[in-house]
């Protein structure tokens, strides 16, 4: 089994689960964050999911002066075509599917195993998502964008060419602007990937809307 060294919250169901949403937050921000989001997906009770929200390690951001805070990758620049830092996107990436491998040692298959992220976390979502060699049950990318597009094509494991994508965005997006996350979704589209795409009036967040999606889909990709 992979040692990951990514502390988490978990949410467990009152029973035991059957299923595992492994959900990463965005920069700044902590396993903490989305927690609260699980009772609100109002999850059947005869569909117990386990939702794992791990931290990111701490390291400084160049964009913000350096600054420490957690984040799953530096962002160096701004500019659209080199926002993520390749070298923390595949570190991040491996500790993520250490994560995974756990689960897995624990007794769900990788095949009951949703890999979910938000802006950052939605990164390392599409980049291991595309590029693991374990099939999963579902890829979800939440106001986010993909590193080095470019790569894919040639990277791509053939595990997850038919696993569900889901990518959802904000219209009034200032922080990832929404023509990065429907880039990102046409380049599923290109290489194939069954990818749906979900836009909402919000900024950089979720609203109840989205939720209620995610909801749905998730207990379609589970159920």
């Amino acid at each position: 089994m992979s040692n990951s060294n990514l502390e988490c919250v978990e949410v467990n169901p009152s029973q035991p689960h059957t299923a595992v949403v492994i959900w990463l937050h965005g920069l700044g921000d902590s396993g903490n964050g989305f927690a609260p989001i699980v009772p609100e997906l109002k999850i059947p009770d005869a569909l117990p999911i386990r939702f794992v929200f791990p931290h990111a390690p701490v390291r400084p951001i160049t964009v913000n002066n350096n600054m420490e805070m957690r984040a799953w990758y530096d962002i160096a620049s701004l500019d659209f075509n080199h926002r993520a830092d390749r070298t923390g996107v595949e570190t991040s990436a491996k500790q993520v599917e250490a994560l995974i491998d756990a689960e897995i040692a624990n007794g769900t298959p990788a095949e009951r195993i949703v890999l979910a992220g938000f802006s950052q976390g939605g990164v390392i979502a599409l980049h291991l998502g595309t590029r693991i060699n374990k099939k999963l049950a579902g890829i979800m990318a939440l106001s986010t964008y993909m590193c080095e597009p470019d790569t894919l094509a040639s990277e791509a494991s053939d595990a997850n060419k038919s696993t569900p994508i889901l990518m959802a965005h904000g219209q009034q997006d200032n922080v990832v602007p929404v023509f990065m996350g429907n880039a990102a979704f046409k380049v599923l589209q290109e290489n194939g990937y069954p990818v749906t795409w979900q836009d909402y009036p919000m900024q950089h967040s979720v609203c109840l809307e989205e939720i209620n999606h995610i909801s749905q889909w998730l207990q379609a990709r589970l159920g």
